[in-house]
């Protein structure tokens, strides 16, 4: 593989035990305890953290599991922009009422969700694979197969994420393992970027001075401002806990509001832009030198660590099979994502202490006690290994619910059961409703279910296909109770919008359910030396675009 082997990562390797924690992790979250808005604060994808974009090979980037369950709605087009300009209408989920948080049939949007994203490609020259300083962008000349050349232009990964309101609240889960809420009952919006500091021919990893301030994958980060300015640095390097902290600036949006979200390149770098229709508020946010935007200085033999202030842009002209990050564990440029997977209930008598970021005084993640369950009602069992960076429900603000947030690798936790929307206004939220994307008012031919399903499967084998399964497998050995797919629905005014969950009354479609995510599909990926692999870590299924925007 093309990856880091465990041995090089300098980061120890997170478990989800009492009794160890990352070592990095621990020092910075120490300091941050006792932080000014000043303190450099950056998040660490190696603790699995929601936010960051899914590696081909976490094992071996990080030297354990990191990642997450990623079931996504792509979008091709062979018209030129449509890889770098777009605009899609949204519609954000409504709650259902906040009385009795912890009915078994019950759930919020966090419980199913850490954050709803809109994704495209990015040039980042001091990104993997390490072996070019060019990026030309907006350009499908950057297209290259890894069974070609191995010299592929540096590549960086955008999500622009929406986070539900009600739990924890920032920076707390954010800084420690993924994305929360923002406010009580608001939902708010980040502007990501994530690279990759790793050699795909010398599998070489950055100086361990980068690795400790930034990380071997890391994320440049700015929450959508009404004036556009980040309240902080972007960059992991010069990022402090304002970076982390919502503020007055930032654009929060009403449950069920209606959104347009553009995107498109500037001399500045990516701008993306929400109008809130239903408020009349805007706000943007550009991945520019002036918001504080960098790429790390890729210096694997250096001693020091280096931001170098960069407008990033994006890295393709057009959508396809071909315009992939292929560092990503998706095969896709274009297209929406839910981060799913992570929320796991923890009850029962033994308390989880209250904590600023799901860590203990002495540095280690809280857990979910033993003699307590993970899940509800009958699908409580008792609390197991992936239940860590755990927090009290009456931290929460309006929805008192415990719950842990590390990756749920047994495929049971909140995601994995049957509490997404379906109609259900009074027990479940309405779900997240986004359109197909036009650029310049015209249409992506084709939409492309996908599911990173064999990347963070434990059953599959990626190299032959073998137990690789549409429904995942539990750490119980059975499949998982419920599985959430995409439908189309009619919309006032003509045409239709996809929506995600599970059934929903008056969708036109629901594309065979789980099904819809089609079959197994290989792709190359480079390995040490500069040879390539053919490896399975998605499901795909292609099909003629039948939800165009109106």
């Amino acid at each position: 593989m093309y990856v880091a082997a465990a041995a090089a990562v300098a980061i120890a390797p997170v478990v989800a035990t009492s009794g160890t924690t990352q070592a990095a992790t621990r020092a910075t979250h120490a300091a941050v305890r006792h932080a000014s808005m000043s303190q450099h604060m950056h998040i660490d994808c190696s603790t699995a953290a929601a936010m960051c974009t899914e590696v081909a090979n976490s094992d071996e980037v990080f030297g354990h599991y990191v990642g997450h369950d990623e079931p996504s709605l792509a979008f091709y087009s062979h018209k030129p922009g449509s890889g770098n300009r777009m605009s899609y209408n949204v519609t954000l989920p409504v709650e259902p009422p906040a009385s009795s948080p912890n009915n078994v049939n019950k759930a919020f949007s966090f419980e199913l969700t850490g954050s709803d994203w809109f994704g495209m490609a990015m040039c980042d020259t001091q990104s993997y694979p390490e072996l070019i300083k060019t990026c030309t962008p907006d350009s499908d000349s950057n297209i290259l197969n890894p069974a070609t050349s191995p010299r592929h232009a540096g590549m960086a990964y955008m999500e622009m994420q929406f986070y539900p309101p009600g739990w924890i609240q920032w920076p707390t889960w954010a800084t420690a393992v993924g994305a929360s809420s923002c406010d009580p009952t608001r939902w708010c919006a980040a502007l990501n970027i994530d690279s990759l500091a790793v050699n795909a021919v010398t599998n070489q990893l950055n100086n361990p001075a980068c690795q400790a301030q930034a990380g071997v994958e890391y994320l440049n980060f700015a929450f959508v401002t009404r004036n556009g300015k980040s309240t902080g640095p972007a960059n992991p390097l010069q990022s402090t806990l304002a970076t982390f902290t919502p503020s007055s600036q930032d654009l929060f949006m009403n449950q069920g509001d209606h959104l347009k979200v553009a995107f498109g390149d500037t001399a500045n770098g990516l701008k993306v832009t929400i109008n809130d229709l239903s408020t009349g508020q805007s706000g943007s946010m550009t991945a520019s030198k002036s918001n504080g935007f960098a790429m790390v200085k890729w210096d694997p033999n250096g001693t020091t660590c280096q931001a170098i202030p960069y407008n990033f842009h994006p890295m393709y002209s057009t959508s396809s099979t071909k315009t992939r990050v292929t560092w990503n564990a998706h095969a896709f440029n274009v297209g929406f994502d839910s981060e799913i997977g992570h929320f796991q209930f923890c009850t029962g008598p033994k308390p989880i202490p209250a904590t600023e970021f799901g860590l203990l005084p002495n540095g280690n993640p809280t857990v979910c006690p033993k003699g307590n369950n993970e899940g509800r009602g009958l699908n409580a069992t008792p609390a197991d290994g992936d239940d860590a960076f755990c927090f009290p429900g009456k931290e929460a603000p309006v929805y008192k619910v415990t719950g842990c947030t590390f990756t749920n690798t047994g495929f049971d936790g909140a995601s994995y059961q049957r509490l997404w929307p379906d109609g259900n206004a009074t027990m479940h939220p309405t779900p997240f409703q986004f359109s197909s994307p036009t650029t310049n008012g015209l249409q992506y031919s084709q939409a492309v279910f996908e599911a990173d399903l064999p990347a963070v499967e434990g059953t599959c084998d990626i190299t032959t296909g073998n137990g690789c399964t549409l429904i995942p497998q539990t750490d119980a050995g059975g499949p998982a109770t419920f599985y959430p797919f995409f439908s189309d629905t009619k919309k006032g005014g003509g045409g239709c919008i996809w929506q995600f969950g599970n059934d929903i009354p008056g969708e036109i479609s629901n594309f065979s359910q789980n099904g819809q995510y089609g079959t197994l599909i290989p792709l190359d990926y480079t390995n040490p030396g500069g040879s390539s692999s053919n490896i399975f870590l998605d499901f795909r299924n292609i099909i003629p675009n039948p939800c165009p925007q109106s």
